[in-house]
């Protein structure tokens, strides 16, 4: 693969620079496709430096990245600099988090660089500064539309070797579940899974299952009516168009071992009961891969981890494993 992966910065005071230094620092054990950061070098200099790591950076165009990923870590040229303490997130660096994003988005569309690899971002230090979108993904979804000139339907699928869930409902309140899941919502959403999981993960006909909403998928209806009003419906309609699907299941009894063995991702109706199974089972090694959209994109599973910035003792796994995925996904044959 001559295009290489592109590294967004995520917020400046997280743990990201550290983590894009750490990942370059073990591609001989842990290899990966080549990145190059989307990190002004200057941040990435005083990171390694208080952290005494010795990692190279030479300043090089995407063409150049793989050439030069062996020997040093490749960095864009004219990314915005910023001037933050670990830590201690500030509004004003939220222009040069969203110009990373934007860059790596623009390099896939242009075609010189193959997928994009997020570092974790806080949306509250975005909304300071006047972020107007729920999150990073619907974020990712509005450049695609700009550029690639078609609606996307963002969905975010969390996936490791042992579990891959997608919640169909994602930031909102909890309180705002039941009147944001419709039908139509949960068919969309496993259309796009399904299609996703053949087209780039090498599943022809992916198994999908599908969670209920209330406690032991609502009892016929003892416990609540959404599962028979909506959930079991959009699995119908689903069924009807030839995808492999099943449930509504009790999320209870659906994340142990030979539960997990019947199906290929789960289908959540809420963030939580989608992330709470992952993060238990996988949270070094999951993996934010968003589907649905015209480029890859894939993120560690973690957040920004401010209490630990800067300490050198954050663990780079889990942007190992997104590199390492973006990389199959994108056609790197590792």
């Amino acid at each position: 693969m001559s295009s290489p992966l592109v590294l967004t910065q995520g917020d400046p005071a997280g743990i990201g620079p550290e983590l894009a230094l750490m990942a370059w620092l073990a591609r001989s054990t842990r290899p990966t496709a080549p990145f190059i950061a989307a990190i002004h070098p200057k941040l990435l200099r005083e990171t390694a430096r208080r952290l005494n790591l010795t990692v190279p950076i030479t300043v090089v165009e995407p063409e150049e990245a793989a050439a030069v990923f062996p020997a040093a870590l490749p960095v864009l040229d004219g990314m915005d600099a910023v001037s933050v303490a670990p830590g201690r997130p500030d509004p004003a660096t939220a222009g040069a988090t969203l110009a990373s994003i934007d860059r790596a988005v623009a390099l896939v569309h242009a075609g010189r660089a193959s997928a994009v690899v997020t570092n974790p971002i806080a949306k509250s230090v975005l909304y300071a500064a006047g972020f107007a979108h729920p999150g990073h993904t619907e974020y990712l979804g509005v450049l695609a539309e700009r550029l690639w000139g078609a609606p996307a339907r963002p969905v975010m699928m969390l996936w490791s070797t042992l579990l891959a869930v997608v919640p169909v409902t994602i930031h909102i309140p909890l309180a705002q579940v039941p009147a944001a899941l419709t039908e139509d919502l949960i068919v969309e959403t496993g259309r796009i899974v399904a299609r996703d999981l053949a087209a780039r993960f090498g599943l022809p006909r992916p198994r999908l299952a599908f969670a209920g909403l209330n406690p032991h998928a609502g009892e016929d209806g003892a416990i609540g009516t959404e599962e028979v009003t909506v959930v079991r419906p959009a699995i119908a309609r689903l069924a009807a168009e030839g995808f492999d699907v099943r449930g509504p299941l009790p999320a209870d009894t659906m994340f142990h071992p030979p539960a997990r063995a019947r199906y290929d991702v789960a289908l959540c109706m809420f963030h939580d009961q989608a992330l709470i199974p992952i993060k238990t089972l996988a949270f070094d090694d999951g993996v934010n891969v968003t589907l649905g959209l015209p480029f890859v994109r894939t993120s560690p599973d973690h957040g920004t981890a401010f209490d630990i910035a800067g300490k050198g003792i954050a663990r780079p796994d889990s942007l190992l494993a997104a590199l390492a995925l973006a990389g199959r996904i994108a056609g790197s044959n590792l």
